[in-house]
């Protein structure tokens, strides 16, 4: 990961900054490795006491975040995780509380399909060490398992700060939300600060503030199949840019292809689509709805949509065909050739 920490700017994620290597006098930058990606964190006009001052502090508090919400290590989130097995009540960390009241509702509102209730599942499959050389799928008798007991976010009966599991499968992965919430909490410090002009960009996910110097921050969509950009849009203020690709992180094995989003309904990665781009001004619901379009698909992501209170999508399916609805039309821009059909839905 360090040894391709200089290429993921100019490489891309799901997303890049267009001319984001560029930087001028004007600019402040920090990179910091956290969330299993590298997060950029670029101030534009901002007098240089003020920058130094907020990036380190932007930098310790990704640091604590990552500390507080991997379910890989010992953290409050792993402790959460110990005592909903119990079956009994038990305080809630103070750093576990938010997390857990805004999944409730983002699952409710996605039918579940953002289901961060489902960690037993995604440490089966251990896509976190998907460049390993000998990662392969779990056993199918294990998924099943897995899926009959549906663990789920109303599984969980919180009381003040008190919480149980009425499920024991319950275990929780807040993968598709955390680095969404904690960008959340950077930009309302920057906000704080005074600080007017800023993106976050963590790994091709991000939010903007402001504007770079006089024109808008113009942000590119990465190609699902191919390197480089399908399209680019610019950014308004206060706006979060989140995308879902099936290409973030995945494996052969056996000559099929198994990427890391799994649909909680089959306990298998989503089928159906390569990536979806969704536009919010909040970058925690930004990311819960990337992940939720994603398995909703081509037939489903419209009403999904509609629950969750998204008025910008586009979803590229794995047939060729990029689904969108007409507000993101109007703020697209395409390369000429990028190859794919268009299918404008109804309005959000």
């Amino acid at each position: 990961m360090h040894k391709l920490a200089g290429l993921i700017i100019l490489i891309g994620f799901s997303v890049c900054i267009a001319g984001c290597t560029q930087a001028t006098p004007t600019e402040a930058k920090r990179t910091v490795l956290k969330f299993g990606t590298l997060i950029e964190i670029t101030l534009f006009g901002v007098e240089p006491e003020l920058a130094e001052q907020a990036l380190n502090q932007l930098e310790e508090d990704f640091s604590q975040y990552h500390a507080a919400w991997t379910p890989w290590q010992a953290s409050p989130l792993s402790r959460t995780n110990q005592l909903l097995k119990t079956g009994g009540s038990f305080s809630v960390p103070p750093s576990m509380l938010p997390l857990i009241e805004q999944s409730k509702l983002l699952s409710e509102q996605s039918q579940g399909l953002f289901n961060p209730a489902i960690g037993k599942l995604i440490r089966l499959w251990q896509f976190h060490k998907y460049d390993e050389p000998d990662i392969k799928p779990p056993e199918k008798k294990l998924i099943t398992e897995l899926v009959k007991q549906q663990p789920s976010m109303d599984d969980l009966q919180l009381q003040g700060i008190k919480l149980y599991s009425k499920n024991p499968a319950t275990e929780l992965n807040f993968g598709a939300f955390a680095k969404g919430y904690a960008i959340d909490l950077s930009m309302q410090y920057l906000h704080n600060l005074g600080i007017k002009n800023a993106v976050i960009n963590a790994g091709g996910d991000l939010s903007v503030s402001g504007a770079h110097g006089h024109r808008p921050w113009e942000i590119g969509i990465h190609h699902p199949r191919k390197d480089g950009v399908i399209a680019w849009l610019k950014a308004r203020n206060n706006e979060s840019i989140f995308t879902s690709g099936d290409y973030e992180r995945f494996y052969i094995y056996k000559g099929q292809r198994y990427h890391h989003i799994l649909d909680p309904e089959t306990g298998y990665p989503a089928t159906d689509t390569s990536s979806v781009t969704v536009i919010h001004n909040n970058a925690g619901v930004a990311d819960a709805a990337a992940t939720a379009l994603f398995i909703a698909g081509p037939q489903r992501w419209l009403g999904i949509a509609k629950n969750m209170g998204i008025k910008y999508v586009m979803l590229i399916d794995t047939q060729g065909t990029i689904h969108m609805n007409p507000k993101m039309a109007e703020r697209i821009h395409f390369r000429e050739d990028h190859g794919f059909n268009i299918i404008l839905s109804e309005p959000l």
